[in-house]
């Protein structure tokens, strides 16, 4: 099976809110995830999300802390996907690869279609 490595950002606000974006293109198109993408060869996870961060919302991030590394098969792929705690650094979090974002507080992560690997995350900050 083919296997994907990936990060994700779980960014925060200082009202306690998490900022979740719509898929825009792809096998799963309109779902829900946090932003992130592919890792390069030879790249640290922190500076491939700081680099996805920038290329998909042209902001730039605070990375906190590691909160899990989810695995996941999907019917076409494994995937490894590392998830860390962020925060804006700077930037307007512009949508240049997603249909929609919200942010959301705790009570309201379960209100959009998160896709199955980030669905173990919510879990995970809820």
């Amino acid at each position: 099976m083919k296997r994907i490595e990936v990060v994700a950002a779980i960014i925060h606000d200082g009202e306690g809110r998490i900022f979740a974006t719509q898929r825009g293109y792809g096998d799963y198109k309109d779902g829900w995830e946090f932003p992130g993408g592919k890792m390069e060869p030879d790249e640290s996870p922190e500076d491939a999300l700081k680099r996805e961060i920038w290329e998909e919302l042209e902001t730039r991030i605070e990375i906190e802390r590691l909160v899990q590394t989810v695995e996941w098969d999907y019917p076409k792929f494994h995937l490894t996907m590392h998830c860390f705690w962020c925060h804006v650094e700077s930037g307007g979090l512009t949508l240049k690869e997603h249909e929609a974002a919200k942010w959301l507080n705790k009570e309201h992560l379960d209100s959009v279609d998160w896709l199955p690997a980030d669905r173990i995350v919510v879990e995970t900050i809820k």
